[in-house]
């Protein structure tokens, strides 16, 4: 079942840097949460609803709580968007000060994230965190305090990542289904791609997507609403 769209509602995307979509000075800025507003404005002209974006880069669940009154439930959304889960997962390798963050901590933490919205009418998507099987040594851009610094990401980092990644994802997936959420499977999404494009299409450093990757998750994100 969709999400039916009324005229004038309000639609709240969330999230991390992929939501927030930070690039360096000058780089592209084709975030998904654009192109979903850019697309829906282009099919339906006569329904103008009212797009907000309360991602930040470098934010784990235990960040989105900590804004989430102001951020999100006082904005009273019709719609919220929420992917976050990256940083949770690659914190400890990322940060200095990080530590990991085990499965049931983070499914904790979005539990209460979710809690406050049961029952008001918002209705919910849950987009899945992932990881694209990417090759070689990656120079990335992360962010944390606030400022951007460079992390290099190798083989050894990804598999780390994906063994600690995949619990979590499936919390995401209970998690939806226990709100009644709808699930933008966006692992498995990109991980088909990743079959038959290189990886690198959708992600330059197998976390944050590329404009052709943001276009995949506007376009899956664009067949949950009518």
């Amino acid at each position: 079942m969709t999400i039916t769209l009324k005229p004038d509602s309000t639609v709240m995307f969330t999230g991390d840097s992929i939501t927030d979509l930070w690039r360096p000075d000058g780089a592209d800025r084709c975030g998904y949460p654009a192109l979903v507003a850019g697309e829906w404005c282009f099919r339906h002209p006569g329904r103008p609803l009212t797009w907000l974006n309360t991602g930040h880069a470098g934010d784990k669940v235990q960040d989105l709580e900590a804004r989430w009154q102001a951020d999100v439930l006082d904005a009273r959304p019709d719609v919220v968007s929420i992917l976050v889960g990256t940083n949770d997962n690659a914190w400890h390798t990322l940060d200095p000060r990080g530590r990991v963050i085990s499965a049931d901590e983070f499914a904790a933490g979005y539990n209460r994230l979710l809690a406050p919205l049961a029952n008001t009418g918002t209705q919910v998507v849950l987009i899945e965190p992932f990881l694209l099987p990417v090759h070689g040594v990656i120079e990335a851009g992360v962010h944390h305090d606030g400022k951007p610094r460079g992390v290099r990401i190798g083989p050894d980092q990804r598999a780390d990542w994906r063994a600690t990644l995949d619990p979590k994802i499936q919390a995401v997936r209970e998690l939806a289904a226990a709100y009644d959420a709808h699930l933008l499977d966006a692992d498995r999404l990109f991980t088909t791609l990743a079959r038959t494009t290189e990886p690198e299409h959708w992600s330059a450093d197998g976390v944050h997507p590329t404009p052709a990757g943001h276009a995949a998750l506007a376009e899956a994100w664009l067949r949950l609403v009518d």
